[in-house]
C-alpha cells in the first residue's frame, strides 16, 4: 500500500495546483494560497511530506520526475474525470510543473513556471549550474536530517543538483505555458 500523497485543498473553483520552490515545503505561501483560494480551488502539494510531519527523516536524493509523477497523481485525486487543471510551480517547483508539461500535457489547461533554474538551457549551462550551487551550498549548510533540519537544509542536500541538472523535454512547442521571472499581483 502506498502512503498518502501530502497535499492539501482550500477554496472553490478551477483546480489549480500549486507546486512550492526549494524542497517543496510550502512555508510562507499561506497569503497567496489565501487569495487564490477565492477563485480557485487551490491544491498544495508538498512532494517530501515535509509539512506533513516528514521534516527531519531522512530523505533520498529527489528527481524531477518523482515529483511531476506525484503532481498528476494529485490531480488524479482531486480532477473530475475528464477535468483539467492549471498549475503554477516556482523554482525547483517549476522544473515539476515543466515536467508534468511535458510528460502529462492532456490534464493541464495552463502552466505557470516561476523561476526555474533550468540553466542546462544555456549555451555555458554547466558552468551557470557550478556558479549556482557553489553560491548556495558549502560549509555551513543546514541540516537536511534530525531534529535541527530545515527545509532548505533538504533542498541543498537532496534537491539542488538533480534539479539543476533537468534539461526540458518537449515532443511538440508547449501550448499554455507561460515562464516567468516575477509575479504580479492580478488581484
Amino acid at each position: 500500500m502506498t502512503e498518502p500523497l501530502p497535499y492539501d485543498v482550500t477554496g472553490s473553483g478551477p483546480v489549480l495546483l500549486v507546486l512550492p520552490g526549494g524542497a517543496g515545503h510550502p512555508m510562507g505561501l499561506g497569503p497567496l494560497t489565501e487569495r487564490l483560494a477565492a477563485r480557485f480551488t487551490v491544491v498544495t502539494y508538498d512532494p517530501l511530506g515535509l509539512a506533513h510531519g516528514r521534516l527531519g527523516l531522512p530523505v533520498p536524493e529527489q528527481r524531477v520526475a518523482d515529483w511531476s509523477e506525484g503532481a498528476h497523481r494529485v490531480l488524479e485525486a482531486v480532477l473530475p474525470e475528464g477535468g483539467s487543471a492549471y498549475v503554477v510551480g516556482t523554482s525547483s517547483g517549476g522544473i515539476a510543473a515543466l515536467d508534468l508539461l511535458a510528460r502529462h500535457p492532456g490534464r493541464l489547461a495552463h502552466v505557470v513556471a516561476h523561476e526555474p533554474p533550468c540553466v542546462m538551457v544555456l549555451p555555458d549551462g554547466e558552468a551557470r549550474r557550478a556558479e549556482l550551487i557553489g553560491q548556495l551550498d558549502g560549509p555551513g549548510r543546514p541540516p537536511a536530517e534530525g531534529d535541527a533540519a530545515t527545509p532548505y537544509g533538504v533542498f541543498l542536500a537532496r534537491v539542488l543538483r538533480p534539479f539543476t541538472s533537468y534539461l526540458p523535454s518537449f515532443t511538440a512547442s508547449p501550448g499554455g505555458l507561460s515562464v516567468s521571472n516575477q509575479l504580479s499581483d492580478p488581484m
